[in-house]
């Protein structure tokens, strides 16, 4: 055995245990809750609405849940643990600013979806409507290839976990993955990717307080801050950061560090504007909560790369040379790293077996929640913007939700192959990781005008995103052979080249499309995109007497709201379209719920402007840049306070999003319950008198 293997600390048994079992427990409690859910309440899967977008009546507690879930990528566990491994303190700093910032940032864009687009069900809807047919397959593309680098990243990076802790074969465990959440998905639509949002949130908060605790109070192997700190000052002395202050890993002077920064907000920039998932998140959220839900899970979220990489990840660099260290003597190779095992590693030795297993846990769990999102998020995309544009322009609900479920099946198989393709052509997490900014942020811009921006032209996106594209490619090209001496797969994902690319697809593609579109004087109404109707705006109740043809029947004018209503004695039967260009915007099947003017979303837009903008300050130049340029080096005081703060935001993260959804939902909650219990009581009596 090579020295520098990584020892597996489990048993293949228990990968396929973890992958294959409780997968499909998992699977099977959805199914149960589903059921439950449709059989006591008017939401049902069946109806395309509540399939793809959840009725639009998610609360701003489940919303932010489910931000926070679906963000959490391996990659947000794993690569922030390897960038604290390989840079020090800096590194988890920057991937939370790379994946907070553009959540904060999109609540506005989510707010102009509510308000110019609220019958949209996929951002390339509103792109058809307004740009016509080009500008819809350009960006189409952008979002199959946003769907394809992330799944590759969810399922590639699960694997190699996987892998390095059990010795399961990468390729079963890149099929295995996706087949239980496809089973849930299937049945539940998106409502189903919330609950199991919550129940993911749960654990994943549950593991990270594990892990501080452990490494911070009780592991021998470190047990407080202060010895973290003396161990993390052996390490710079033993192997100094290239680029860091003095070598140390205690410092937020790291050239290496920022340059990584940079990299994540790129690629945090593509991976939330250009995919579908977080579209969907904000149609299915009521409207007036759409923005607080965004800004709420981008506060979260944040506590889960910095704690999480700012405890495994300094851990893993701090106890190289303990002999239960999984590659001892040897550190981890570049590609070990490059795989995420930085965190797996250190997990190791904190907790032996227990460590691997809860480390197992937490990053299927990711794999899950992620993947789930991005099932449900390709499935609209095919069912939506291919099947019902190009194919079947009259498809109905009732076959929309049941080509969405062939899709679901197709992707989940896709997802293993594709990963396994990606395996076998030695591309990794941190490959992927990197190129996800190289080659989506060009499409970045122009998507996020569209719903906002009235001077925005169909020549403005298309040049803007193919011209930027192209320039994006050559910097991408030309930056890898000037800097690093030869273009190859390693070095065009290496730091500097991913920057090159990203940063030129980005200012080129936003200055392109926003010079256009001012030459081309246009001042769009969107009427067009606020006329975009939902397919089934009927509830559960009303569909069993409603002929099939008028439940299909879209709206006969704009802004009109027509109704049948018929004596409640003899039983109700009401058909509602939707008024799609109204001045008041309604939440789709909430009780109770008094529609949202245009004024009203308009303030909630600009609240979510300034927010954005105090949060983008604080947490990307406030906080980070003053120590930057005074080259400061921690002290052990300072150091125990900055652990303290991630686990003081850790730990209000997780009480937030644990606690929030179940009070927001306690009526509904309990409506369930007390039906479940009545059926239960009845079917013991009808037992008992048999």
């Amino acid at each position: 055995m090579a020295e520098s293997e990584f020892r597996p600390l489990l048993s293949q048994s228990v990968g396929y245990g973890v992958v294959v079992g409780v997968g499909f427990f998992f699977a099977a409690v959805m199914l149960v809750l589903t059921y439950v859910q449709t059989k006591h309440t008017k939401l049902s899967p069946h109806s395309s609405e509540e399939f793809s977008s959840a009725s639009r009546s998610v609360k701003p507690g489940l919303v932010c849940c489910g931000i926070v879930s679906a963000w959490t990528w391996s990659a947000t566990l794993l690569q922030s643990s390897t960038a604290a491994y390989t840079f020090g303190v800096s590194g988890p700093w920057w991937y939370g600013v790379g994946g907070t910032i553009q959540l904060g940032i999109f609540a506005m864009v989510a707010a102009k979806v509510k308000i110019n687009a609220n019958g949209a069900h996929t951002f390339l809807e509103i792109v058809k409507v307004r740009f016509g047919t080009a500008a819809h397959l350009v960006f189409t593309f952008y979002a199959v290839l946003c769907n394809l680098v992330v799944s590759g990243s969810l399922i590639l990076g699960g694997a190699a976990t996987v892998n390095a802790l059990t010795g399961m074969p990468i390729i079963a465990a890149c099929f295995l993955l996706p087949i239980g959440i496809a089973v849930y998905v299937v049945f539940g639509g998106l409502r189903a990717t919330f609950i199991c949002d919550y129940a993911h949130t749960v654990i994943l908060f549950t593991i990270i307080y594990l892990f501080i605790f452990r490494a911070y109070g009780t592991a021998e192997d470190i047990g407080s801050p202060n010895s973290m700190y003396d161990l993390l000052a052996q390490a710079a002395r033993n192997t100094p950061v290239v680029g860091n202050q003095n070598g140390s890993y205690l410092t937020m002077k790291s050239n290496q560090g920022l340059v990584f920064g940079a990299t994540t907000i790129l690629s945090g920039f593509a991976g939330v504007f250009c995919d579908q998932g977080y579209w969907q998140r904000a149609i299915a959220s009521a409207p007036e909560s759409t923005t607080k839900a965004y800004m709420l899970g981008g506060l979260s979220w944040f506590a889960v790369p910095w704690a999480f990489a700012s405890c495994l990840g300094l851990a893993a660099r701090a106890l190289l040379t303990n002999p239960k260290f999984p590659t001892y003597p040897n550190p981890l190779s570049a590609s070990q790293a490059s795989a995420g095992l930085a965190a797996p590693a250190a997990a190791a030795v904190l907790m032996g077996k227990g460590g691997a297993v809860a480390i197992l846990l937490v990053v299927f769990m990711a794999v899950t929640s992620a993947a789930s999102a991005e099932l449900i998020a390709v499935s609209s995309i095919f069912s939506y913007d291919l099947y019902r544009v190009y194919w079947r322009k009259t498809a109905g609900g009732t076959e929309l939700v049941r080509v969405s479920h062939y899709f679901i099946v197709f992707w989940a198989i896709w997802m293993g192959a594709w990963s396994t393709i990606v395996n076998k052509a030695s591309i990794d997490l941190g490959w992927l990781f990197y190129v996800q900014g190289a080659v989506l942020s060009p499409a970045v811009i122009p998507v996020a005008l569209t719903v906002g921006w009235s001077k925005l032209t169909a020549a403005g996106v298309l040049s803007g995103s193919i011209i930027g594209a192209i320039l994006g490619i050559l910097a991408w090209m030309i930056g890898c052979l000037k800097i690093y001496g030869t273009i190859n797969i390693t070095n065009l994902a290496l730091p500097y080249s991913a920057i090159c690319s990203g940063l030129t697809g980005l200012l080129f593609s936003g200055i392109i499309t926003v010079v256009v579109s001012l030459l081309g004087r246009q001042n769009y109404d969107f009427s067009g995109t606020r006329a975009i109707a939902m397919v089934d705006p009927v509830v559960k109740e009303d569909m069993q007497d409603v002929p099939e043809e008028e439940a299909k029947r879209p709206s006969s004018s704009v802004g009109a709201q027509e109704k049948n209503d018929k004596d409640p004695e003899a039983g109700v039967t009401t058909v509602t379209t939707i008024p799609v260009a109204s001045e008041t915007i309604p939440p789709f099947a909430q009780e109770g719920h008094k529609p949202a003017s245009r004024e009203v979303l308009q303030a909630v837009y600009r609240r979510a402007a300034w927010m954005s903008l105090a949060l983008t300050l604080c947490v990307a130049i406030l906080v980070p840049l003053p120590m930057f340029f005074s080259h400061y080096v921690f002290s052990k005081e300072f150091f125990t306070f900055w652990i303290a703060c991630t686990i003081i935001w850790a730990f209000l993260s997780g009480t937030f999003c644990i606690i929030l959804p179940v009070v927001e939902s306690r009526k509904q909650i309990l409506t369930i319950v007390r039906a479940s219990l009545r059926a239960l009581r009845l079917v013991g009596h009808d037992h008992s008198k048999a």
